[in-house]
């Protein structure tokens, strides 16, 4: 992208928020306070999988402390995610259960006037408990026929019987894949392993709720959807939406752990509704890691290929392991198939998932809601079919995957959008370059202690979930851009900004528009009593659909202007345009082929306002119909350590297709960010079980979490990143997403390194630096066995 080309786009400035945050002046949840304000502590459960018998809440009420349990709050079930549309949407929760389904569920809370007086009530409340067996594991789940962790489920109000504790199934099938497997010349097939990963969020989730005289609520949560939230609050305790407000605020993070509505608000709410005050929870970081986790995913993958090096069939079948709730399980099992659709091109196709209940914590979406777990197993796959074909994998996979002008699945088989920017040849080929990928070792001429490898992988996500037919997910956002009467512009809109400088984006793009300057366009603080809706900020739709939105709005409200401006100017609306006055700090309004006929935006403006003519102001939905995919690719070089098994990460190049680069700076904090957690769950990160107890391995503590930190990643001079040259039609000035991209292929990437070190494939992660030693040892035994040797 010419730098010269755009005021504004493309070029670093500093953020809006950014003085806020860096000095400690923004507001979080957690620093809300209202007067007379109670702190809630939500009551847990110790065991696994359990019925209540009995509660007394005497010595927390001796305290003065207000108690709700199952019984004080509505008996209704609902999802916590709201994104998807109901006949879609299974529902298994409750507000407070006397069914235990998990280490650290909730089945009551207390509020107090202190935190300390909150924590001794909470403690004094007595339980008498009822064990029922605990099913840690997928293939004890599937073998119970009785103590259910669910026996019933909703979809709307049709009741699911559940058997077997299996959550939901579904199948995808196109073309004969029985006959695509005969065609076939080689055949891969392996099963594929990814963890359970903790978002690890900056903030534990956490929500301050204050009850209103009119029966509403006004409610600051950690979320990343402001009207879903207000929706389902309403829905469970029969409140008018128009007496819930909910307000934008800034979070320390989400990573996909914010798109449902998390139980904390909802417990929140409960106890202010029946204490009649303001009421503050914050989850401690221990209470948190009980709250939310990534997908794993579990499956086999089969793919054929042609001599010509022509895929002809695959066949995956997954089944998942979604802990005790639904967070959308049956959307999840459709991305699976999505992913694994979009990538290549695969004529025949047969896809099966299964959902299953676990007494372990309920999983939801995390940077790129399943994958960077298909992707791993597919790029993977996809090496092992180069190798026994014989061909260079970078033209093996240039020939077959999904790009310009063709059909791919958007988040699944219910999404389907036209693709048309594609800049995947250029990343992988520069990438390739840059990397030094054509010169990389010979894995079974490598000696020694110290072995180099280069691995890549290629991958993407959607921009939201558009699709000329709209598919399962609802997806819009609702935008008022209003031109004020110095010149100035306001955004208002529900749309969440995580950090990445979504909003920062679209104030560029009015900015740009209206070629005024960046400081003259604000983003109006928000709630749901003033913004329109707005589905939520997930599927790396925060520039393309919800900054795309602000962009469309603008327009509208620029007409307005423009209209304004032709009856001062003489001149018919077509015929005018619009400058950065740089020097006088304006935008001015002038006659195409007149220049010297023009005025300011803030002439305009005023003129409308004292004439009565109005103010240049405009608001609507706006809904887009494609979801261009967000190429990324990442080559990595890596050190492993055959005596310590340690995996040293010495070089990294990523590319990423993300249209026009709206903010260079924050687009590549992304893929640096996204390559921290993706190398992580590629060898380290792993929420793990005691399958006797039901907790976590690490009792919840965050310091036994594993995670890669600043150390461990490569010096800046060795992380290169890169753009392609590309240019969105249907995006905002020709932009698309890059957020969750920025992280689906690089697990792949690290692995596919690890193997190009030492020779080994590894199918399941974390790799841990044990399992190379044991791969190692192994491979050792295997060579000398071949040799006639004796080990």
């Amino acid at each position: 992208m010419a730098k010269n080309k755009y005021n504004f786009l493309g070029h670093d400035f500093p953020r809006k928020d950014g003085i806020a945050r860096v000095t400690g002046q923004e507001i979080y949840p957690s620093d809300v306070t209202c007067s007379n304000m109670l702190y809630g502590r939500i009551l847990r459960s110790p065991y696994p999988h359990a019925w209540i018998k009995r509660i007394d809440f005497s010595g927390a009420e001796k305290l003065g402390a207000v108690c709700i349990n199952f019984s004080d709050v509505p008996n209704k079930f609902f999802n916590l995610r709201q994104v998807s549309i109901p006949r879609s949407t299974y529902k298994d929760w409750q507000v407070l259960s006397n069914h235990m389904r998990q280490v650290g569920d909730f089945f009551g809370a207390v509020a107090a006037e202190s935190e300390e007086l909150a924590e001794i009530a909470a403690r004094a409340v007595k339980v008498e408990w009822q064990k029922l067996p605990a099913y840690m594991s997928i293939e004890t789940a599937l073998k119970a026929e009785k103590d259910l962790i669910h026996d019933r489920v909703y979809i709307e109000d049709k009741e699911i019987v559940i058997r077997n504790n299996i959550a939901c199934t579904r199948e995808v099938v196109e073309g004969n894949v029985q006959e695509g497997f005969s065609q076939a010349d080689v055949i891969v097939e392996n099963e594929f392993v990814s963890p359970r990963v903790y978002h690890s969020q900056l903030e534990p989730k956490a929500c301050v709720c204050r009850p209103e005289a009119d029966g509403g609520l006004t409610v600051w949560p950690a979320t990343q959807a402001l009207h879903n939230t207000r929706i389902l609050i309403g829905e469970i305790f029969d409140i008018p939406l128009n007496k819930i407000n909910v307000i934008r605020i800034a979070g320390g993070g989400h990573f996909g752990s914010g798109i449902h509505t998390n139980p904390v608000i909802l417990i929140t709410s409960a106890l202010a509704l029946k204490s009649g005050q303001a009421v503050k929870i914050v989850q401690t970081r221990e209470e948190d890691m009980y709250d939310h986790c990534r997908y794993p995913a579990r499956y086999t993958l089969k793919l054929g290929a042609k001599k010509d090096g022509t895929l002809i069939a695959g066949e995956m079948n997954a089944v998942i392991d979604i802990g005790c709730h639904h967070i959308q399980a049956l959307a999840y099992l459709g991305v699976l198939a999505g992913w694994w659709h979009s990538l290549y091109r695969l004529p025949n196709l047969k896809y099966k998932g299964k959902a299953v209940y676990t007494n372990k914590v309920p999983t939801c979406a995390m940077q790129g809601y399943g994958a960077p777990q298909v992707t791993f197993g597919v790029e993977t796959t996809m090496d092992m079919l180069a190798e026994k074909l014989r061909v260079d994998p970078l033209k093996f996979r240039i020939k077959n995957y999904v790009g310009l002008g063709e059909i791919f699945w958007g988040q699944g088989p219910t999404i389907r959008s036209l693709i048309q920017s594609d800049g995947v040849k250029e990343l992988l080929i520069k990438g390739a370059e840059l990397s030094g990928w054509h010169n990389r070792p010979d894995p079974k001429k490598q000696s020694g202690r110290f072995r180099k490898g280069i691995g890549f992988a290629r991958g993407f996500h959607t921009s939201g979930t558009g699709a000329p037919v709209p598919g399962e997910v609802k997806d819009y956002t609702t935008v008022q851009v209003k031109v004020n009467e110095d010149g100035s512009i306001d955004i208002l809109t529900a749309l969440m900004d995580h950090g990445g400088g979504t909003l920062d984006a679209a104030a560029k793009l009015v900015a740009e528009e209206f070629c005024v300057p960046l400081e003259k366009v604000g983003i109006s603080p928000a709630d749901t009593r003033s913004t329109g809706y707005d589905v939520c900020t997930h599927a790396t739709r925060g520039v393309y659909c919800g900054a795309g939105a602000v962009l469309a709005v603008a327009r509208d409200a620029k007409k307005v202007l423009f209209e304004y401006a032709s009856r001062i100017l003489d001149a018919p609306v077509d015929s005018l345009k619009t400058k950065l006055d740089k020097e006088r700090g304006e935008s001015i309004i002038y006659v195409v082929g007149m220049p010297e006929r023009n005025i300011t935006i803030r002439e305009a403006a005023q003129t409308a306002m004292n004439k009565d003519w109005g103010t240049a102001i405009a608001c609507r939905s706006v809904r887009k119909v494609n979801c261009p995919p967000a190429y990324t690719t990442f080559f990595v070089e890596v050190e492993v350590d055959t005596e310590t098994g340690i995996v040293t990460i010495k070089k990294v190049v990523a590319g990423s297709d993300a249209g026009v680069v709206i903010n260079p700076i924050l687009a590549k904090g992304q893929l640096h960010g996204g390559f921290n957690r993706g190398a992580g769950m590629a060898l380290l990160e792993e929420a793990e079980y005691n399958s006797g107890s039901g907790e976590l391995l690490n009792q919840a503590m965050l310091t036994d979490y594993k995670m890669l930190g600043a150390a461990d990643m490569p010096d800046p001079e060795n992380f290169q990143v890169f753009f392609a040259d590309t240019y969105e039609p249907t995006g905002p000035m020709g932009a698309k997403g890059i957020g969750e991209a920025a992280l689906n292929p690089v697990p792949a990437a690290v692995v596919s390194a690890i193997h190009n070190a030492t020779g080994i494939r590894f199918t399941s992660m974390p790799v841990l630096p044990e399992h190379i030693l044991e791969a190692l040892k192994a491979q050792t035994v295997q060579t000398a066995q071949k040799e006639g040797k004796n080990v």
